[in-house]
């Protein structure tokens, strides 16, 4: 589904037009320049919402109708829910599961710390930068914010910071060339490994706590 048709169900879901959401819409799609399938939707997650988009577009907006629109709301279920089917929302962590672990080595770490080493001393975007590694615990998830669009791109919308203008050493390039397209990505053809668990977990227990199991 492309970012129309995700403003049109906004405007149909919660009032206004179309172009009240567009630009929301269209920044969650706009890795599509990035990687054409679908591990584009790397920005379809909590994380994602919470350190990103809502820093950019603010908690809520206000549509042509004067109605107040939730911006986490409004991403979960007119457009990442849409996009896998209403079966799930991933999670960072399902995503950083389908880069390859291989990557990961002495050369990759040095990398990473060299690449990080030029922001370090600011102290909101080393956060932000390191916010991956935080909520995954995988060394790889840095991938995602230690390249040339993350800096450019991302970095100036959420702390306005000024662009880089330089050859850089890591690329989106290299995380999308790590990452394997996983059935899950592609418009729910599987359940990623977050669902996947907590489907386990709800299964074992009800299994425990059903008395005819006993």
């Amino acid at each position: 589904m492309n970012p129309t048709k995700h403003s049109e169900v906004s405007a149909r879901k919660r009032g206004g037009k179309i172009t009240d959401y567009l630009r929301i819409h269209s920044f969650l799609d706009h890795t599509k320049t990035l990687c054409t399938d679908g591990r584009h939707r790397l920005l379809h997650n909590h994380w994602a919402i919470e350190h990103i988009v809502i820093p950019i577009f603010g908690v809520s907006i206000v549509n042509s109708h004067g109605r107040l629109v939730d911006v986490k709301d409004m991403l979960e279920e007119d457009h990442i829910l849409s996009d896998y089917d209403g079966r799930f929302v991933p999670s960072l962590s399902d995503f950083v599961s389908s880069i390859d672990d291989n990557i990961v080595d002495e050369n990759f770490q040095q990398q990473v710390t060299s690449f990080h080493q030029q922001f370090a001393s600011e102290n909101d975007v080393s956060a932000l930068m390191l916010s991956p590694l935080a909520v995954t615990g995988q060394l790889k998830s840095l991938l995602i914010t230690h390249n040339s669009w993350f800096i450019n791109s991302i970095l100036p919308q959420v702390l306005n910071t000024s662009p880089c203008i330089t050859d850089f050493t890591l690329s989106p390039d290299m995380l999308f060339n790590s990452m394997q397209l996983d059935p899950w990505m592609n418009n729910a053809e599987a359940v990623p490994p977050s669902v996947k668990r907590r489907e386990t977990y709800n299964n074992t227990k009800a299994t425990t706590s059903d008395p005819a199991t006993s």
